[in-house]
């Protein structure tokens, strides 16, 4: 991957995509080949990466703030800088009257703006998105994917996002990874190059669109026979 690149990974259900996030994270051990971030081997759980999961995980005993803050305590990282660091990104990002409010009172596409900017807060290098939009309803889904795709770019972040939604992977992505049946191998890599267009929200009107729809649509399809 290029440093700040989108890249998205899809591929048939129960073929190892999540397993392929916790192998960058270093939550599970290579047993072959090596994982290499920034030059360096990646041998354990790695700050280097940051972790969003398919549900917010908000603790709702504390408030918008201190859920933000949680990855620089588990780090010991609360230095003034990062504090200071933590408090742009809720202000940047349209959360700053919302700081103590506690996240049943958040909608589910700000609960998830919070948990991004609770990521960022520790400075990785890489963002890990494991189908973070698959618990909302499909219109909130496409705000938030321009949300969250506008604030990783933003902040130059490189990303790599598992998907079931070719849709999504389309709209977001400057490259996607397409895997095979299990045991997962890679069968395509693809750029849909759709940047010209816009916001992925304006990419899903791209006449090209349903073109590379068809394409990884098929190739999954092929997975299944």
């Amino acid at each position: 991957m290029a440093e700040g690149e989108f890249f998205s990974i899809v591929g048939p259900s129960g073929c190892g995509k999540t397993t392929v996030l916790s192998l960058i994270s270093g939550l599970m051990p290579a047993s072959g080949g090596a994982v290499v971030i920034g030059g360096v081997p990646v041998t354990g759980p790695s700050r280097e990466v940051g972790y969003m999961l398919q549900r917010d995980q908000l603790f709702e005993w504390r408030n918008i703030r201190d859920n933000v803050l949680l990855g620089l305590e588990i780090q010991k990282k609360k230095t003034p800088e990062n504090l200071a660091y933590a408090d742009s990104l809720l202000d940047k990002y349209g959360l700053k009257e919302f700081k103590k409010h506690h996240p049943s009172q958040l909608s589910g596409g700000m609960r998830l703006r919070v948990a991004l900017i609770r990521t960022l807060t520790t400075s990785p290098k890489i963002l890990l998105l494991d189908e973070p939009f698959s618990a909302l309803d499909f219109q909130t889904r496409l705000s938030v994917c321009d949300d969250v795709h506008a604030i990783i770019k933003s902040e130059k972040k490189t990303a790599v996002l598992v998907t079931h939604d070719i849709s999504e992977a389309i709209s977001l992505s400057d490259r996607i990874a397409v895997l095979t049946a299990r045991p997962a191998m890679l069968k395509n890599i693809y750029a849909p190059k759709l940047q010209a267009c816009g916001s992925p929200l304006h990419r899903r009107e791209c006449a090209e669109f349903r073109l590379w729809f068809d394409k990884i649509w098929k190739e999954l399809k092929d997975e299944k026979h």
